[in-house]
């Protein structure tokens, strides 16, 4: 580590470390000059994640293990706290999700994912509260899942809805002694899990992915997001210019929730209405 962070920098644990989103939000945190500790399952994915950050001169605590252990999770908190001497940010990004239909899922299938996507990150926030010595950050990630379900990832849409109501309960409690909580719901972002989940990410990317293009086509902006669009999101609710957002669920979704038709039906409603402006040339629509 090195030998003096500025006064401004904060101590932030991201969980899911070394995921598409989670390195995303360490990167972006370690760059602005903040100590990072960083939690997975993945010790290789921590490892390699560490060695970049510590290339830009980062102070980082890599924790590796498995955060359904409810001690494990503790003492990640614990081990953070004494390695910095506080907690100033939490970010419980830490998630899996299995396709199948309830029909389908096991009890301790469903179990897993109840205590790495639910219990884990309320607990999480509990001890870190414990660990903040002049208010602080939860941020938990959520999914626009948890309002926009498609019938195959029961536990994983039922802990993200769930998610999503306990950021609003920890904010009430938390509130007071300063420490904000605010849910991220992502829509389609552009991670080794997104890509898996998508009918072509399954068959080892070939061909064209008719998942993958319909979630485009129902995104205002044509694409999905990149995990660092995310990151850059969080890092703001984490600052000092998001002091008075707290209890509230952001959702990052290229406007996917708000958006009706795909532009090819639209354009079947009222032909030429899906077209870009003619002041928008090929090459300027990014």
């Amino acid at each position: 580590m090195s030998a003096a962070r500025p006064p401004s920098a904060r101590v932030v644990l991201v969980t899911g470390a070394a995921g598409g989103i989670g390195s995303a939000v360490a990167r972006v945190f370690a760059a602005q000059g903040h100590a990072v500790a960083i939690t997975d399952r993945s010790p290789e994915g921590l490892a390699a994640l560490t060695q970049e950050l510590e290339r830009t001169a980062a102070d980082v605590l890599a924790i590796s293990g498995d955060l359904t252990d409810l001690e494990f999770a503790e003492s990640v908190i614990r081990r953070t706290a004494a390695c910095f001497g506080r907690i100033d940010v939490v970010v419980n990004n830490a998630a899996a999700r299995d396709l199948g239909t309830m029909r389908e899922i096991t009890p301790a299938e469903w179990d897993r994912t109840i205590r790495l996507c639910l219990t884990a990150p309320a607990f999480l926030a509990r001890w870190a509260a414990e660990e903040m010595t002049s208010g602080g950050v939860i941020v938990n990630i959520g999914s626009m899942m948890a309002r926009q379900a498609h019938g195959v990832s029961p536990a994983y849409v039922s802990c993200k809805g769930a998610l999503e109501s306990l950021t609003y309960d920890l904010a009430a409690l938390y509130g007071p002694a300063g420490i904000r909580v605010v849910n991220v719901a992502p829509g389609a972002i552009d991670t080794a899990m997104s890509r898996f989940h998508t009918a072509d990410g399954r068959s080892n990317g070939r061909g064209d992915d008719p998942v993958r293009k319909f979630s485009e086509s129902m995104t205002m902006l044509g694409r999905w997001g990149r995990p660092d669009e995310v990151a850059q999101a969080v890092a703001w609710i984490a600052s000092d210019q998001a002091s008075y957002l707290t209890g509230t669920t952001l959702v990052l979704d290229g406007g996917w929730s708000r958006m009706h038709l795909p532009p090819e039906l639209t354009e079947a409603v009222l032909p030429d209405a899906a077209r870009a402006p003619d002041c928008l040339a090929a090459g300027e629509r990014g």
